[in-house]
């Protein structure tokens, strides 16, 4: 039932809300209107209608305005809610193109956010004119570097290059962020999950435009000793 409900809510409130999302959503112009709804009247009644309050722990608030890579662990769908909850300054998500096959949720996922096809030889390159474009226009990058949810008794998988790469080459901080409880209340195991808090930790900004390309593996490994010592704090 918990479950069922989790899906209930995201197609209700899709549909509810539809005439905005829709208007909002064909045109990169109405971005930040489209990120608005889809944070105050979408993910945040999601999570709190999950019986899932949010808690942050701010090492660094984020700066009003300013644009970040936005770097954070996936252990389930709680955390694209959880992290339009974290920033009020509308991120574009990259991710993978499957999630665009979701009814009604992939129909807008496929539109606002950008889809990486790893099959696709080209898909890298128009990832990274997307980037800039999106960039130009004053918002974030939001990525989840392991790729996609790892298998259940995976704390934290390794992290691909894209984001660092992309962080590097536009100069963009770095904001690590460690979330921790969505496993526990939104698995992919079916019969599991329940209502209960959901912390996240937010760090300090890592600096970018002092590094250049090569810099991207030891950038990459420092984001993932932060995000990995707190997981192994407060879920080992």
């Amino acid at each position: 039932m918990y479950r069922i409900w989790f899906y209930v809510l995201v197609g209700l409130l899709i549909i509810v809300f539809l005439p905005l999302l829709l208007v909002f959503s064909f045109s990169q112009k109405t971005y930040v209107q489209f990120y608005w709804v889809a944070r105050n009247l979408w993910a945040i009644p999601i999570l709190y209608g999950m019986g899932c309050p949010p808690e942050l722990y701010f090492h660094e608030k984020p700066k009003k305005g300013e644009s970040y890579m936005w770097v954070a662990n996936h252990a389930s769908m709680l955390d694209i809610m959880l992290m339009l909850f974290i920033s009020k300054t509308p991120f574009v998500f990259v991710g993978k193109k499957e999630l665009a096959n979701f009814p009604l949720f992939g129909f807008f996922y496929k539109k606002v956010c950008i889809l990486v096809d790893r099959s696709d030889a080209g898909s890298r390159s128009r990832v990274y004119r997307q980037v800039q474009k999106r960039l130009q226009s004053g918002l974030g990058i939001c990525i989840f570097p392991e790729g996609g949810v790892p298998e259940e008794d995976v704390l934290l998988d390794t992290f691909k290059n894209g984001a660092f790469k992309i962080a590097i080459n536009h100069d963009l901080p770095i904001l690590p962020i460690s979330i921790l409880d969505t496993k526990e209340r939104f698995s992919f195991t079916f019969f599991s999950g329940g209502p209960g808090r959901i912390r996240a930790i937010i760090h300090k900004s890592i600096a970018t435009d002092a590094l250049s390309k090569p810099d991207y593996v030891s950038l990459k490994t420092t984001v993932r000793e932060i995000i990995l010592e707190d997981l192994e704090e407060h879920l080992v």
